[in-house]
């Protein structure tokens, strides 16, 4: 899911400030077992070698669209071949299919342009008018004079939330907008324009960087710019489902772990999030036949990309379950940190679990930075205690995600062998090790846990804030 300055700050930037200090709690500090590790990272290879499969034999797996209803089947295919009873938990959503998008360039010469509509879109007839720089698209970037009838050109970079985006435009009498992407190479970046499902009244396209810069060298010049914009794709309700998986324990506490299985549709979604599905693939094969403390719950969400859709149903769902904690898994590479996402409650097990580890093993050791903007959030909303791992994917390969070459072929096997050793030896931490019990917080915590990291404007933006 990419909200502006989330994922962007998240993926791009290694998050190594905020090294949580103090003293860790007195819980058991065993070593991690050898031999689990090494059958957690047979099970990882397996995982590669299924994502491969699933990767080239369905491609991109927009929610709502067959190769996504493909995904869905497949998967549960997979997971019965290793014995594995997967449920799926059918639910209705916002969806949105992508059909012809085009954008001609027709002063001051023709060319069609590099371009794909973001979500929620709307099918439009071609409109044609004079393009205009309105820098990051805030309402204080627009020029005094009139630009009702042109369409208008952000630059990359912008943090400013696609919903406000639009509301500016649209206020201001703008055609269209063209989003330029922040990666260069003719890359494009597919993503929501609405977080909330909503059918965009200015339609926004993603356009390759040089062909966005080149036409502001243009206006810069003196020479006008004149484009010519039309999309089929369009917004329709659709149902899907996730792929939930239970492990029975002892205990009805819950430890749930979860990663979303959606992508975008112009590659194959093999780093975003194809390294989540193959992770939870290889923390199944790993807990087959266990007998576990506390119950495990995996869950492969849908509509993650288009407004964390499928997390959100399936938070609404709990209750008052007990959960222990939820493990978000969403484009984690080899974690270099734990982040207990702003919930302090959660240090004291997080440093002793720290410890267990060489420090070249987690070398940013414990971190405590909430952000919104993936599956954890919603269950952050119903009072559950989320972790993720700062891990960065090499920047050779993460530079391609929501674009066409994001291919199973930019994702080494050793990734989610090496991520989900140390990804499993958590999980069945907080599953054998009873010293943090389950716990759900109450509302008004809740909302702290959001205000403390300055999330309520950016929240508030793109229409996802549920307090008063």
């Amino acid at each position: 899911m990419d909200t502006n300055v989330t994922k962007v700050l998240r993926r791009w930037l290694s998050l190594t400030v905020c090294l949580v200090a103090g003293a860790a709690a007195s819980l058991p500090a065993a070593k991690p077992s050898a031999a689990r590790a090494e059958a957690v990272a047979r099970s990882g290879a397996a995982a590669h070698a299924m994502l491969t499969r699933l990767c080239d034999d369905v491609g991109g797996r927009l929610t709502g669209s067959p190769a996504g209803q493909r995904a869905l089947e497949q998967l549960v295919r997979e997971l019965r071949a290793l014995g594995l009873e997967p449920e799926l938990d059918a639910f209705t959503m916002p969806g949105w299919e992508r059909g012809e998008d085009r954008v001609d360039l027709i002063e001051p010469f023709p060319r069609r342009l590099r371009v794909a509509a973001l979500a929620y879109s709307e099918a439009h007839a071609p409109v044609e008018g004079p393009l205009v720089d309105v820098k990051d698209g805030k309402a204080t970037d627009y020029p005094k004079e009139s630009v009702a009838g042109r369409i208008g050109l952000i630059q990359s970079g912008t943090a400013l939330a696609a919903a406000e985006m639009v509301r500016n435009a649209k206020e201001r009498g703008l055609l269209a907008l063209m989003f330029v992407n922040r990666e260069a190479g003719g890359q494009l970046l597919a993503r929501t324009g609405s977080f909330v499902g909503e059918p965009l009244p200015v339609p926004i396209y993603s356009l390759a960087q040089e062909e966005g810069n080149w036409m502001r060298r243009l206006m810069e010049r003196g020479t006008a710019v004149r484009l010519r914009v039309e999309t089929r794709s369009h917004n329709k309700p659709v149902t899907t489902a996730n792929v939930v998986l239970r492990f029975p324990g002892r205990s009805t506490d819950r430890v749930i772990v979860g990663a979303h299985m959606d992508s975008w549709d112009l590659g194959q979604g093999a780093l975003d999030n194809g390294l989540g599905i193959a992770q939870l693939y290889a923390l199944a094969d790993s807990l087959r036949g266990k007998e576990l403390a506390r119950t495990v719950e995996l869950v492969w969400f849908n509509g993650e990309e288009q407004g964390l859709w499928g997390s959100r149903h399936q938070a609404g769902k709990l209750g008052d379950a007990p959960v222990v904690a939820m493990i978000n898994l969403d484009m984690v590479g080899v974690p270099i940190a734990v982040n207990a996402l702003g919930d302090e409650s959660l240090l004291p097990f997080l440093k002793t679990w720290h410890r267990r580890f060489p420090k070249e093993r987690l070398p940013t050791g414990v971190q405590n930075i909430n952000w919104y903007g993936s599956d954890h959030t919603p269950y952050q909303l119903a009072g559950v205690r989320a972790i993720t791992f700062n891990a960065p994917i090499p920047r050779e390969s993460v530079r391609y995600y929501h674009d066409l070459a994001d291919t199973i072929d930019k994702l080494p096997e050793k990734i989610v062998v090496d991520s989900t050793v140390i990804i499993a030896d958590l999980l069945m931490t907080l599953v054998e090790d009873r010293s943090l019990g389950a716990w759900r917080r109450p509302s008004g915590e809740t909302e702290t846990l959001f205000t403390r990291f300055a999330l309520e404007k950016r929240m508030k933006a793109v229409g996802y804030w549920p307090f008063p």
